[in-house]
């Protein structure tokens, strides 16, 4: 029976499977960094799509990647969906809060279809290939998703109503008594701000 006797510290010589190999301190194991939920999904959604195209007859090479694959990529995401989609002749088209069951299809939402547009893209870049030629930032790609946005606000009777930036008030000066806050205030208000 062997035992390992490296009590004393010494560096212990790793050696992987390419042959590479690393020295390490028995007190000083290093773990891999654990990716941020972020990274794992774009990694993952990265994956997907490298298979996607490899799965396509005849395979597609991502140099050849264009965003009519993109556009197809994200049209068979949508057997995966779990959105309902009421279509124009559902007695359900239009309602927010459908009172029963239909038999219209489940689709991709359209803000899990913006994140995943906005994690390949960059990924995409991320593995080496070039901005230019990014199939995620097509503009017929930004058309698709604003159509998709606009069919699952009127099936579900909800227009999407983009969100208004707060601007943030600076005060300016530091007086006593807040004299020049007041200032600030009268003259956002006189010019009609």
């Amino acid at each position: 029976m062997m035992s390992n006797n490296n009590n004393n510290n010494d560096p212990v010589v790793v050696v992987d499977r390419e042959g590479s190999s690393s020295a390490n301190s028995n007190n000083n194991q290093q773990q891999p960094a654990q990716l941020s939920r972020y990274e794992s999904q774009k990694r993952r959604d990265w994956n997907t799509f490298g298979q996607y195209l490899r799965n396509q007859r005849p395979p597609i090479a991502l140099p050849q990647c264009n965003y009519t694959h993109v556009l197809d990529f994200m049209r068979y995401l949508d057997q995966f969906g779990k959105t309902k989609v009421h279509i124009q002749g559902c007695a359900f088209f239009g309602q927010p809060e459908p009172s029963g069951p239909c038999t219209c299809p489940l689709r991709q939402a359209w803000g899990s279809l913006d994140a995943l547009v906005g994690r390949l893209r960059a990924a995409y870049e991320e593995n080496g290939c070039a901005p230019e030629t990014n199939p995620f930032a097509n503009g017929a790609i930004r058309v698709y998703l604003r159509e998709v946005r606009d069919l699952q606000a009127k099936a579900r009777g909800i227009p999407y109503k983009k969100k208004k930036k707060k601007r943030k008030v600076v005060v300016l000066g530091n007086d006593q008594g807040g004299a020049s806050a007041n200032n600030f205030h009268n003259q956002m208000e006189s010019s009609g701000i």
